[in-house]
């Protein structure tokens, strides 16, 4: 089974991006950032006509989460993380699918930093990770992936110096994705590529993506039972090379029915 995630920047104006990619690539679930669009709005039937069921999470202009399958039901346990009951930003959506628990994220971007925008995302971080504590108490084969707005080691950034100030780099924020690590979950593209220069982002301006000068802030984290379970985690690089695409990649898992030898993750 092929789970993955991919920030669309805006699901309308980027939709026949989105669909040329469901089409040519047929992951099996999907899980959506910035869909930028309220849920009346969202493009249920092009979805659907491309062989697809979906939830969403929908946010006028900003943010929204969506999870699409083509392999059964989706069957939504969650949307939005507990801890904060007057949190409005739509930036989590959670279900069972397929014998999975998917949990897709949008965390906030938080610059500038400081300020009020690097303070909520300190505090939404902490909401996920006492959140994927209780996913993991529950044994299940379960997942939680998305653009996390974070690049966890100089690894993950071709140009790390430029980043020293920015919230996707600071230090509270990468220690706040290592205590995810340290829980259990399993970083799927390093657990398969430990020492490979993986981007996932690259912005409009300047050439970056002809450049290869990204980020990694996209990743499929995964429970141990479902670690056991992984044969593969790649990047779609050439979708970002698209007319009109997202600056994001879609990100990609593949999961075997049954165990496989386990492999040992790199924060390398």
């Amino acid at each position: 089974m092929k789970i993955a995630t991919y920030n669309v920047n805006g699901i309308n104006g980027r939709l026949p991006v989105l669909l040329r990619w469901l089409q040519e690539d047929a992951p099996d679930i999907v899980c959506l950032q910035e869909l930028k669009a309220p849920d009346e709005k969202f493009p249920l039937s092009a979805i659907r006509a491309v062989g697809y069921d979906a939830i969403w999470h929908g946010q006028k202009s900003w943010n929204g989460v969506a999870i699409l399958s083509r392999v059964g039901e989706i069957h939504e346990t969650r949307r939005g993380l507990p801890g904060d009951p007057d949190d409005s930003h739509s930036r989590y959506i959670e279900a069972a699918v397929n014998g999975l628990l998917i949990g897709g994220l949008y965390l906030p971007n938080g610059n500038p930093r400081p300020g009020p925008k690097f303070d909520y995302k300190l505090r939404w971080f902490e909401r996920l990770i006492a959140h994927a504590g209780e996913l993991l108490a529950t044994g299940l084969p379960a997942m939680i992936i998305g653009d996390f707005n974070v690049m966890p080691t100089a690894q993950d950034v071709r140009r790390p110096e430029r980043w020293l100030d920015d919230a996707l780099f600071a230090p509270e924020v990468r220690a706040a994705y290592f205590r995810l690590l340290d829980q259990g979950w399993v970083d799927a593209l390093r657990m398969i590529h430990p020492d490979e220069t993986i981007y996932t982002f690259w912005k409009y301006w300047r050439g970056a993506f002809d450049r290869n000068d990204g980020l990694r802030i996209d990743h499929l984290l995964l429970s141990p039972a479902l670690a056991d379970r992984l044969v593969d985690a790649r990047v779609d690089n050439h979708v970002r090379g698209w007319e009109k695409t997202s600056d994001h990649a879609p990100v990609w898992v593949e999961i075997a029915d049954k165990s496989r030898k386990k492999r040992r993750a790199s924060r390398a």
